[in-house]
């Protein structure tokens, strides 16, 4: 099911929780606790290439 062109719902998870940690890692940053900020920020990669490898090979329909 498309939500978005081009995009799976699965897709949109990934990309949508990337996203939302970003948001909140960028919040502490400005926020005076940067070293949470850090640590919050190092998810963004992980989440992405976690959702790269469990879509990976799935057939587009």
């Amino acid at each position: 099911m498309d939500i978005a062109p081009g995009f799976r719902r699965s897709q949109l998870l990934f990309v949508a929780a990337g996203m939302l940690s970003f948001l909140v890692s960028v919040s502490l940053w400005f926020s005076g606790h940067k070293e949470q900020g850090l640590y919050v920020g190092l998810w963004v990669p992980s989440i992405l290439s976690l959702g790269t490898l469990l879509l990976a090979g799935r057939p587009v329909r």
